[in-house]
């Protein structure tokens, strides 16, 4: 390393150089210059984003220089750089004929091919840069690199044993363990994601990436106390770090502590500047507390940054609703659909709006157009059903929930719902055996069963079920 005189050495030579070099660009002369000042140089403007120059510089060198082929690798680089795929690709063949297979030229040469979206190849030669690499602290990067071919092949399970590799060479690569949760994401394996943080937080407890994370892992399973938790731990390690407020608000809201959502939204506002999606947040947050002027000022200030923010659009509606105008509710409802058309929570919302006002034929297709957009959303089909028994014959519900997978798809609700219908229309027997069936799955979900009619929490044959 340099000491500070030598640093102020090559500070002053460095300077020399570039001013010399570049009056030699508008006309000037260049003369005579020493290799590894050349190779400063070129290396300069490569970091500096100065391509051209970088490949002028290395072109000059070569003149100088024919066999050092360092020069030849970075004029490839720089061609890269400007999209000149092909010709670099050709330059570095034509290099390696004669020279051993040194680290920068494989990795150059992989990071071609990763530009020519030749992933397999790409692959070859990051896997050869890592052989060559003498150093295992210098690989980590090249891990990070090869792992990302990898994901181009949507090959996540591959890149997921590589960034392994460059967490345990350097278990500071914060990148990795960004890159890990990503695979895990695609994979929809959040079990072993979770392992994999716990595994690595065992080594490394003070990562606030690593806990952030793990809170993103619990999330996904839908375990928000482990997640709040988790996320705790980060801000503990990092209280600056915007995200992970936003992400332990959503958990608070999960968990119906509003208060701390509130909180939360707001420190992340502090961080990141305001956030349309957090005032949003804050705004349902104040509905589900009862305070709707708050909620209204929220959605609004929501809005202000987001003019066609569907959620904002929706909260506004629901807040009307909730003060009585449910006409107006609507209008306001029916303007998040038009934004967001695809969104089945929005038609479910909107059904119930219209139900209120006693339009059936309205709320009916609304139903419908919810289901068949999300036919998984239990709690848009139980409303569903609550209004057909209002509306239909109880062997006319019936029909429809024999026919529902066929016409919209699987919903984990659908048995539930039809043992409380077999049971409404006087098919005891059936309804005992099809309970009998739920308990033996998930004996917790069949309990839902006296969500939708509390008056089968009396029944003794369902108790039996679910004590046995």
């Amino acid at each position: 390393m340099f000491d500070n005189d030598d640093e102020d050495f090559f500070d002053e030579h460095l300077r020399e150089d570039i001013s010399n070099f570049e009056n030699y660009l508008k006309g000037g002369s260049m003369g005579f210059m020493e290799s590894d000042r050349w190779e400063f140089l070129i290396d300069h403007y490569l970091m500096n984003s100065q391509y051209k120059k970088a490949n002028l510089a290395a072109d000059y060198a070569l003149s100088q220089f024919p066999y050092i082929a360092t020069y030849t690798i970075r004029k490839a680089q720089a061609m890269s750089a400007l999209g000149q795929l092909k010709e670099a690709l050709n330059l570095i063949s034509s290099v390696e004929k004669n020279v051993e297979d040194s680290a920068e030229l494989l990795l150059t040469k992989a990071s071609i091919f990763s530009q020519l979206r030749d992933h397999k190849q790409a692959i070859k030669y990051f896997k050869e840069a890592i052989q060559a690499t003498q150093e295992e602290e210098d690989r980590d990067e090249i891990f990070l690199d090869l792992a990302m071919e990898y994901q181009a092949l949507r090959d996540f399970k591959g890149a997921i044993a590589v960034l392994q590799e460059a967490i345990r060479v350097n278990p500071e690569n914060e990148g990795a363990i960004y890159e890990i949760a990503y695979c895990y994401d695609q994979l929809g394996d959040f079990e072993n994601a979770i392992k994999c943080y716990l595994d690595f937080i065992d080594e490394n407890p003070y990562s606030f990436t690593a806990w952030y994370n793990l809170g993103n892992a619990y999330t996904k399973l839908d375990d928000f106390d482990k997640a709040i938790e988790a996320y705790d731990y980060s801000i503990v390690i990092n209280d600056e770090f915007g995200p992970v407020y936003f992400n332990l608000g959503n958990a608070y809201m999960e968990n119906d502590r509003f208060s701390d959502a509130i909180e939360a939204f707001q420190k992340c506002i502090e961080l990141e500047g305001n956030d349309p999606m957090a005032f949003c947040y804050i705004g349902e947050a104040y509905e589900q507390l009862g305070n709707l002027e708050l909620a209204e000022s929220y959605y609004k200030k929501s809005l202000d940054i987001a003019p066609l923010l569907p959620d904002a659009w929706l909260g506004l509606g629901i807040v009307e609703d909730l003060k009585g105008d449910t006409a107006a509710g609507i209008t306001l409802i029916e303007k998040a659909s038009e934004l967001d058309p695809n969104n089945a929570g929005i038609y479910h919302v909107l059904a119930g709006a219209y139900e209120k006002i006693e339009d059936y034929e309205k709320t009916f297709d609304l139903y419908d157009t919810s289901l068949n957009l999300d036919s998984t959303d239990e709690e848009c089909l139980k409303g569903f059903i609550e209004f057909l028994n209002k509306t239909e014959t109880r062997q006319a519900v019936l029909e429809f929930l024999e026919t529902f997978t066929t016409d919209y798809g699987l919903n984990d609700s659908l048995d539930l719902l039809m043992v409380n219908q077999l049971w409404l229309v006087g098919r005891h027997e059936e309804a005992v055996a099809l309970f009998a069936l739920c308990v033996e799955k998930d004996r917790e979900k069949a309990k839902e069963l006296f969500d939708i009619n509390n008056q089968l929490s009396s029944v003794s044959e369902f108790l039996h079920l679910i004590e046995k």
